[in-house]
């Protein structure tokens, strides 16, 4: 919920604590917000019920992506440039992709290679990790958007972590 579509992070907290979670937590100006969900609502219902509620109060149409605390966790099993030599946390990222992909959407980016930077696609999510920084790479949201057909919103490892810290804390 960041970029064009700019809200503040006290006004979406608003929205949170109006959907009945009141503890929510909004982490910068990223539309990134952690709350419980006691009555384990599934995922897919979150948010569309999240969609909903932003459409009513803002008149914007966002896709939301949500992720319970043990997906976020397993980010770190997943991701597959953690061990790579030198690893810098700042030059990586994760794209949390609406819906898990299919077999035919990965299929229109594999082989794709733009060397040295890397991607990952498992379930719902890609991992980008970019050695020389993302100021040059073609892999960013768009271009999996694009090529595709999904719907995504990447952050970068350490708003992850933050975000999987901040999750445990609740």
């Amino acid at each position: 919920m960041a970029g064009h579509n700019l809200i503040k992070m006290t006004e979406l907290s608003k929205v949170f604590v109006d959907l009945g979670f009141p503890d929510a937590k909004t982490y910068i100006q990223s539309g990134n917000v952690v709350f419980s969900n006691p009555e384990e609502t599934p995922s897919t219902n979150l948010s569309l019920q999240i969609e909903k509620a932003v459409m009513e109060r803002f008149s914007l149409n966002i896709s939301v992506m949500t992720r319970t605390e043990d997906e976020l966790n397993c980010l770190f099993d997943l991701n597959p440039y953690l061990k790579e030599p030198q690893f810098d946390p700042s030059r990586m990222a994760v794209i949390f992709l609406y819906e898990k992909v299919s077999k035919d959407q990965i299929t229109k980016v594999e082989g794709i290679n733009y060397p040295p930077d890397m991607f990952t696609i498992s379930g719902s999510e890609i991992f980008i990790y970019c050695p020389n920084g993302f100021g040059k790479t073609k892999l960013y949201t768009g271009f999996f958007e694009k090529k595709m057909g999904v719907i995504g919103t990447a952050r970068n490892w350490k708003t992850v972590t933050t975000l999987m810290n901040m999750a445990g804390s609740s």
